[in-house]
């Protein structure tokens, strides 16, 4: 296996698409954690821990949506998500660029 940081750091900014498409923070991702987990070093770890992030974070949008119904908790939920969505991936790329474990807080645990 190799050290490749750069691709680890793209891996984890390359979430951030979901700002300019639909789902491509989503798919793009997991198309670098399939295609390299088993040749880049800590690739495996990073992916699991983008894809957990990036599923969790999928179920809380789901469940803010019905919470606009009530005092409009939903939008709140929405922009807080938002700004998570903004800030882990950022800072989970500079902790990949310094070879530290990435860590995605109120991320559940789906993949192992």
């Amino acid at each position: 296996m190799k050290t490749n940081k750069q691709l680890l750091v793209l891996t984890h900014l390359s979430q951030l698409l979901d700002f300019v498409t639909v789902i491509g923070g989503f798919i793009v991702p997991l198309i670098i954690w399939i295609t390299k987990r088993d040749e880049v070093y800590d690739m495996d770890a990073h992916g699991k821990s983008i894809l957990n992030f990036r599923i969790s974070m999928f179920l809380y949008i789901l469940i803010c949506i019905p919470l606009i119904l009530f005092f409009g908790l939903g939008l709140l939920g929405f922009f807080v998500i938002g700004i998570l969505y903004f800030i882990f991936p950022i800072m989970n790329a500079i902790k990949a660029s310094n070879n530290q474990e990435p860590s995605y807080p109120f991320s559940i645990i789906f993949i192992k």
